[in-house]
């Protein structure tokens, strides 16, 4: 996907949507992902078992997807990096830190506008799984108001 068409969304009515199967196998993979390895390693480990998660689910992800920024018509180039987009329609942004915080929101709804997303995840790796992940999710649906705490059994 060229993400470059989506890139300095002003407005909400043209963003892409995902379905709920993406949803579904993105908290699966990370639940899975989450017992497997437990918390306190680095992030890139997380993505790397992410992605296999994924691939053995059948579900298409890329991981450090580029995301422009444009200001005024002109591009300023590639400015971030997405940590994992699922099936060029979900975003998913890792983490591995004490807690989730406004600038990690922040994070996740520049991305969504900047790709054209409707919908994204923060995941925080760093808790441990009895902690549960009402702790360590953060689900958005862009343009409205991030749903905190998201529970996973």
């Amino acid at each position: 996907m060229n993400h470059g068409e989506h890139g300095g969304h002003g407005g909400h009515g043209d963003l892409i949507d995902c379905d709920e199967v993406f949803v579904d196998a993105a908290l699966t993979a990370a639940t899975n992902v989450h017992r497997q390895l437990g918390p306190g390693l680095l992030e890139s480990v997380y993505e790397l078992a992410m992605m296999i998660e994924l691939a053995e689910m059948g579900v298409p992800a890329k991981r450090q997807v580029e995301v422009p920024a444009s200001y005024k018509g002109h591009v300023l180039g590639v400015g971030f990096r997405a940590d994992i987009v699922v099936a060029d329609s979900l975003l998913l942004e890792l983490k591995v830190v004490d807690e989730l915080n406004g600038m990690h929101l922040s994070q996740l709804m520049t991305y969504l506008k900047l790709l054209g997303f409707k919908r994204g995840f923060l995941l925080n790796f760093n808790k441990k799984i009895t902690e549960g992940w009402h702790q360590t999710c953060i689900y958005m649906n862009f343009p409205v108001p991030p749903v905190f705490p998201v529970v996973i059994a």
